[in-house]
């Protein structure tokens, strides 16, 4: 995940617009996060679509709906304009989300850190997280440029150091030569 930057002002990302979502325009959001209720709180959100500045909203209305979020803004009245703003990133300022809990990182604080394996060896830097089908996934580049995808679950991420700057993982057996001997 990437980070934007608004002058000083520090946006996170929280999610995708995937569709709209009846006609009133409510977006249906593909959440980042483990919680829709990240928007707890929330007033004011971002919206920015591809090669676009991010753009403020009021957060009028949000609802938990099948494992996404639901959100009602200011900028969407009706299903057009909802429409408008499909393939959106959702984003927040980072000061007015809701403090993390001991041990809780947030994913754009990982970017740009160095994977390494559990046996000392660099495997690389991370370089982005996306959610597919509902599966966490990082994208590693390795020096020689290649890219390798691993599934971010605890049986293969063994530590993040934040204060190190290190992540230590442990991939399944075989699959880091399966990207870097294809």
């Amino acid at each position: 995940m990437s980070v934007e930057n608004s002058g000083p002002v520090r946006l996170v990302e929280l999610g995708r617009v995937q569709k709209p979502h009846g006609l009133k325009g409510e977006l249906c959001i593909e959440l980042y996060a483990d919680s829709p209720f990240l928007f707890e709180g929330l007033r004011r959100i971002y919206l920015q679509l591809p090669g676009k500045k991010p753009r403020p909203c009021e957060l009028l209305e949000w609802r938990p709906h099948q494992g996404r979020a639901l959100i009602f803004v200011d900028r969407c009245q009706g299903r057009d304009q909802a429409e408008g703003w499909r393939g959106a990133e959702v984003l927040a300022r980072e000061k007015d989300l809701p403090e993390l809990e001991e041990g809780e990182v947030r994913p754009e604080d990982l970017i740009d850190l160095p994977v390494m394996h559990v046996d000392g060896s660099r495997i690389g830097i991370l370089a982005d997280i996306r959610d597919v089908a509902g599966q966490e996934l990082w994208f590693i580049h390795d020096d020689q440029g290649r890219e390798i995808m691993l599934p971010a679950v605890e049986e293969f991420v063994l530590d993040i150091d934040l204060d190190a700057g290190v992540i230590v993982v442990d991939p399944p057996e075989g699959l880091l030569e399966l990207y870097q001997n294809p």
